[in-house]
């Protein structure tokens, strides 16, 4: 039995995580700060559950205080899935000394902490965001990303070069996985998906940016959980990884899947481009399917009929 710390256990993709962490008789740290990004009563109904196993711990702190990031390694920790950050590509245009703080001084605190406790196993959750305006789809682990457009994407890129920076001086092995557009249930309230589905549903206008043609690849939350699980066991060294649905979705055809899921039609509200965002995004998954045996497997369809059972609340 390991015992595992999940930064942003809380969160999203974290909660689910530490749900099959704990399914499988693992040992969990939590290190979460409860921050208002979002509304913080949904990250505690997320982990309630959690709470009442044994094999759990919630360390409530900020990577920010290095005293914090100290007090989640006390008894030891065997493996790092740091999924903590401040997330969303438009806020970081708003706050971008907040992104820089917390995804790059914050991780520096995590990882200097990790060493200190003798812990040298590092998964980075990273973003498909540091791929910019990439021209060519779908994108790879070995494209060019030197040009970020958005803070949010800047700071991951960074946290990759930081995570080389930390395998290079101190023989950390670290995987970097560059999320592709991830959403399912406990999806954050503000993502497309999720806001576009409680618009439908209340006969509110939905923001539609740009012509519709954007093209996004969206990843179903137990496929990432799958591939992060696989990263954690598999790689060694530094390494990237894409984990991704190597499918895409046009907006506008994103909109008439969750129109037939919800049965209620849309009412589009045009809107120009936003700045900070990219025209596709594409995984090319063959380096995880080789190397970790990555294999996504819910689609599109599946996928959001399976978030719109849970936000009806009737997915059992």
């Amino acid at each position: 039995m390991a015992r595992y710390l999940v930064t942003g256990g809380a969160g999203f993709i974290g909660s689910h995580l530490v749900d099959r962490l704990l399914a499988r008789g693992d040992e969990v740290v939590v290190l979460d700060n409860f921050n208002d990004f979002y509304d913080p009563s949904l990250k505690r109904r997320n982990c309630a559950p959690h709470l009442e196993n044994r094999a759990y711990r919630l360390v409530e702190g900020d990577l920010r205080d290095a005293r914090d990031c100290h007090r989640a390694f006390e008894g030891g920790i065997d493996q790092v899935i740091h999924l903590a950050a401040m997330a969303g590509v438009r806020p970081s245009l708003k706050n971008p000394g907040l992104y820089v703080d917390v995804n790059l001084k914050g991780t520096a605190n995590l990882y200097d902490a990790a060493l200190e406790a003798g812990c040298k196993n590092i998964v980075f959750a990273s973003s498909s965001s540091v791929y910019g305006a990439n021209e060519k789809v779908p994108f790879s682990e070995e494209d060019p990303v030197d040009f970020p457009v958005s803070p949010y994407a800047a700071t991951k890129k960074a946290g990759e070069l930081l995570s080389h920076t930390y395998h290079h001086i101190h023989g950390m092995d670290v995987a970097c996985l560059r999320f592709f557009t991830v959403y399912g249930p406990r999806q954050r309230p503000e993502m497309a998906i999720h806001l576009f589905s409680r618009l439908i549903l209340e006969g509110k206008p939905l923001p539609v940016f740009g012509d519709g043609h954007s093209r996004r690849d969206y990843t179903y939350i137990d496929d990432i959980v799958d591939g992060v699980v696989r990263a954690m066991e598999r790689s060694s060294g530094y390494r990237i990884y894409n984990l991704g649905e190597s499918q895409t979705i046009e907006l506008r055809e994103l909109v008439s899947v969750l129109e037939e899921a919800l049965g209620k039609k849309a009412v589009i509200d045009w809107q120009p481009d936003q700045p900070g965002d990219v025209p596709r995004t594409w995984a090319d998954v063959t380096r995880a399917r080789e190397e970790l045996g990555y294999a996504p497997s819910v689609d599109i369809r599946e996928g959001v009929r399976r978030f719109v059972a849970w936000l009806r609340g009737d997915d059992g």
